[in-house]
C-alpha cells in the first residue's frame, strides 16, 4: 500500500475536478469511473487508472469517493469491501443524512475509517479560495490528511455525527434553491410591468438581498437562544402587517400571470400562526412552524 497515493472513485464532473485538483498539487492519484474514456485527460496527466474499485481502494491509504448517489456507492464499493480495511474512507457523494449514518456503519463494519463530507462548490471553483467542504464523523481522518483535503477547499469539521456533513449541505442547497426561486418570482413579476426588465431589477435585487442577509447572524442567535432556554425574540413583527403584505404579493402577481405557490404557502404559515393566537412574527416561531412543533 502507498500511504502517499489518494485514491479518487468517480470522475463525474465533480468527481474530475477533486482529482485534477488533487494532481495539480502534485499528489499521487489513482482513478477509478465506470466509464473508463473519463479517465483519459487524467491518465495523460500522470494520474494511474485503476482495473476495478477494489484496485482503487487498495492504492493507498486515503480513498474518496464521488458519486451519483448512495445506491451508487453501495453497487460500487459493495464488491470491494474486502479492501477497505485500514483505509480512510472520505465519502463526498451528496445524500441524506440518514444515509451517511448507515453507510457509516457499513464502513466500519469493513474496518475502514470513515468520514462523510460536502462540497459547497461547482466543479469549476474546486481548490479556490471560493470551496469549501464540510465534514463529519471520524475526526481523527480529517486530522491525519487535511493538508490532502486543503487542496480541495476549507474544511470545516462538524462533529462526529456522520449526518451532520449531509444535513448541512443539503440545508444550504436548499436556501440556494429557494433564493433562486425567489430571484426568478421577482424576475417574472418585472417583466410583466411595462418597461421592466429582468436587467433592470437584478442590480437592486442584489443589493437588497445583499443587505438583507446582514440580520441573519441576529435572526439565528434569537432561534438558538428561544430553543436553548424560551428566551423571547427581539426582531419581530406584527402578523397583521406581513399577513397584509402578503396578500398584496398574492394579488400583484395575480395580476401579473405569475404563479402564486410560493405565496400561497407563507400565507398558510402566517395563517397558522394567527389561529394559534400570536400576534407577532419571529425567527424562532417561524422554526417552530416549519418543524411543525406546537405553536401555543
Amino acid at each position: 500500500m502507498a500511504d502517499g497515493t489518494v485514491s479518487v472513485i468517480g470522475l463525474g464532473a465533480m468527481g474530475g475536478a477533486l482529482a485534477a485538483a488533487l494532481l495539480d498539487a502534485g499528489l499521487e492519484v489513482t482513478v477509478w469511473n465506470r466509464t473508463r474514456s473519463r479517465a483519459d485527460a487524467l491518465a495523460e496527466r500522470g494520474a494511474v487508472v485503476a482495473p476495478s474499485p477494489a484496485a482503487a481502494v487498495g492504492a493507498g491509504r486515503l480513498v474518496l469517493v464521488c458519486l451519483l448517489d448512495y445506491d451508487s456507492v453501495h453497487e460500487v464499493l459493495d464488491p470491494a469491501a474486502g479492501a477497505l480495511r485500514g483505509r480512510a474512507l472520505v465519502n463526498l457523494t451528496n445524500g441524506t443524512p440518514g444515509q451517511a449514518a448507515e453507510f457509516a456503519a457499513w464502513a466500519a463494519g469493513h474496518g475502514a475509517d470513515y468520514l462523510d463530507g460536502g462540497i459547497m462548490a461547482i466543479p469549476s471553483t474546486v481548490a479556490t479560495e471560493e470551496s469549501f467542504l464540510f465534514y463529519s464523523g471520524d475526526e481523527g481522518v480529517l486530522t491525519e490528511h487535511r493538508a490532502v483535503l486543503e487542496v480541495l477547499g476549507t474544511p470545516h469539521y462538524l462533529g462526529a455525527g456522520p449526518g451532520l456533513a449531509a444535513g448541512y449541505d443539503l440545508a444550504l442547497l436548499t436556501a440556494m434553491d429557494m433564493m433562486f426561486d425567489g430571484f426568478h418570482h421577482a424576475v417574472a413579476l418585472a417583466v410583466a410591468q411595462e418597461g421592466g426588465s429582468a436587467t433592470g431589477l437584478t442590480g437592486h435585487l442584489v443589493s437588497w438581498l445583499t443587505n438583507m442577509t446582514r440580520v441573519m447572524p441576529a435572526f439565528a442567535a434569537e432561534i438558538d437562544a428561544h430553543r436553548a432556554d424560551g428566551t423571547a425574540p427581539v426582531l419581530t413583527q406584527t402578523l397583521d402587517l406581513q399577513r397584509a403584505a402578503t396578500l398584496n404579493k398574492i394579488l400583484t402577481a395575480r395580476e401579473a400571470g405569475v404563479s402564486t405557490g410560493l405565496l400561497e404557502g407563507t400565507a398558510g404559515e402566517l395563517e397558522a400562526m394567527a389561529a394559534a393566537g400570536h400576534r407577532d412574527w419571529s425567527s424562532p416561531l417561524a422554526i417552530r412552524r416549519i418543524r411543525s412543533e406546537p405553536l401555543a
